[in-house]
């Protein structure tokens, strides 16, 4: 008697993609599918009773002019209290970022021979920078400040505020043109800038030159590394739901001259071969005649320090070495330390961002484990869902490789990152705007999309920020990508043979 054929495979029979896709639907709208069989009953019920019985249940209510006019001035009150305590809406209205001029580009080759020049007594360390180069993800037309093009590099003072006044006022008249934002209507004005911080201040410098009120709101953020940009976000944030009809402008930043490392030390050479010339301009506004212009919404915030933990105050550390070169130190558990903040970050941001369906996914697994212990299989959860869009920190490509494999993005996903830091390298907090424009400049920002921003910094801080598009975005006509859009996506190979 032949055997009897074999079951079809369960996985092979049915299309689990669509079983999820289901469930999903069904939990994110569970609130819908109860309340639709209540609505339709309660209807069906009053269209069985006729005029005379409407008429009859109306009278029967015995509401006299005292009812009515107490229960309106109720409804008015709770209105009123509702729209007044509410936090304001901040509308991101334009941004502007910084385009190097070409006189200014490093290629590996100028890189490599200026290396050479500068450490010909350490063989080993010029060996060191062109491994670096070659696996970095950067490309030929990054850009350094003029000081650092000389041999040996000149950091002054004064080349310092001269790069600084070339990248602020740059980005700041590109902004101030595309929104037609006169100077003296700026109420709020925030300068992030790690490493340089002079006296007079950045802030200044720009209240200076653009004569800006004498009571303006000016603050100066240095020595927050490169996740500063949207902690300057979050401080504008906070100041605009207290400050009614303002504008906030905020420019990040990071001035290269004076913090160019001339010593051998592995660990601080680092930074000489990431780090290039970049800077960002923003106009936030809590108006409500700016909402049909603005970009994109703010919707959340979400800042996460582990500075408590030595180890991670630690990884990130500007010292002298010992024949006294300053220069920023780079642990090797940096790449650890990073994914302890993101698990932090992500572990606070998820419900407020995540569909349910992926919430209680994300609890059965969190339940399975302490019941099951290690043999339950933790479960990520599908952060896609949430977002159309991510902007990683181009810090460098092993920051963008660890995150696309832990929230297993797509290689679409990530790509904005990735030309960012190919085209115009680690510009720092400013690196996450030229992502966004990246994105703008591929026509793929639709009205509604969910854009995540990501961002490390020493101290050690992970730091999220969530926007959501408020109108589809036209290609832009200027902007950083204008001129080479079109030859992107690029294929970036492991390594680049110099």
């Amino acid at each position: 008697m032949p055997p009897p054929p074999p079951l079809p495979e369960f996985t092979k029979s049915v299309n689990l993609k669509y079983v999820k896709l289901g469930y999903q639907y069904l939990v994110n709208n569970i609130l819908t599918f109860l309340l639709i069989p209540i609505t339709i009953s309660i209807l069906i019920q009053a269209l069985q009773l006729g005029p005379a019985e409407l008429l009859n249940l109306y009278k029967s209510l015995n509401f006299d002019f005292v009812h009515i006019m107490c229960s309106s001035f109720l409804v008015v009150y709770i209105a009123t209290f509702y729209l007044m305590s509410r936090p304001r809406t901040i509308y991101l209205v334009d941004y502007a970022c910084f385009k190097p001029p070409c006189s200014l580009r490093v290629p590996f080759a100028k890189a490599m021979e200026h290396g050479r020049i500068i450490l010909s007594s350490q063989p080993k360390a010029v060996s060191f920078q062109m491994k670096i180069i070659e696996r970095s993800g950067l490309g030929e037309e990054t850009c350094l400040p003029p000081a650092i093009h000389y041999l040996p590099p000149e950091p002054s003072m004064a080349a310092a505020r001269e790069e600084a006044q070339m990248v602020i006022f740059s980005a700041m008249d590109t902004l101030l043109k595309k929104t037609s934002l006169k100077p003296k209507d700026i109420d709020i004005l925030i300068v992030n800038c790690s490493l340089f911080s002079p006296t007079p201040s950045l802030s200044a410098m720009v209240v200076n030159k653009y004569k800006l009120r004498s009571n303006i709101k000016s603050f100066n953020l240095s020595g927050m590394g490169c996740s500063a940009g949207l902690i300057s976000i979050d401080l504008a944030r906070d100041l605009l739901q207290v400050h009614p009809n303002s504008n906030a402008v905020i420019v990040s930043t990071e001035i290269l001259t004076p913090n160019c490392y001339t010593g051998n030390q592995r660990s601080m050479l680092l930074p000489n071969c990431l780090f290039r010339m970049g800077g960002a301009a923003i106009l936030l506004s809590n108006r409500w005649s700016d909402s049909r212009r603005a970009k994109y919404r703010l919707v959340h915030v979400v800042r996460t320090h582990k500075g408590s933990e030595d180890k991670a105050y630690n990884c990130v550390h500007q010292e002298e070495d010992p024949e006294g070169h300053v220069g920023i130190s780079l642990s090797i558990d940096l790449m650890v330390i990073a994914g302890e903040a993101l698990k932090s970050n992500i572990t606070t941001i998820g419900p407020l961002v995540l569909p349910a369906s992926e919430q209680l996914l994300f609890l059965f697994s969190l339940l399975g484990r302490k019941i099951f212990k290690k043999k339950w299989k933790a479960y990520v959860p599908d952060f896609k869902q949430a977002f159309e869009h991510f902007c990683i920190h181009a810090g460098g490509r092993a920051v963008i490789d660890e995150l696309q494999k832990n929230l297993q993005l797509s290689a679409e996903h990530v790509e904005a990152s990735r030309m960012t830091l190919h085209r115009f390298g680690n510009t720092s907090s400013s690196s996450l705007w030229y992502e966004m424009g990246y994105i703008e400049a591929k026509g793929r920002m639709r009205k509604g999309d969910r854009v995540w921003q990501i961002a490390f910094g020493s101290g050690f801080k992970c730091n999220s920020a969530v926007w959501k598009c408020n109108r589809t975005i036209k290609k832009p006509v200027d902007g950083p990508w204008v001129d080479c859009i079109d030859r992107y996506p690029v294929h970036i190979p492991d390594v680049v043979k110099l």
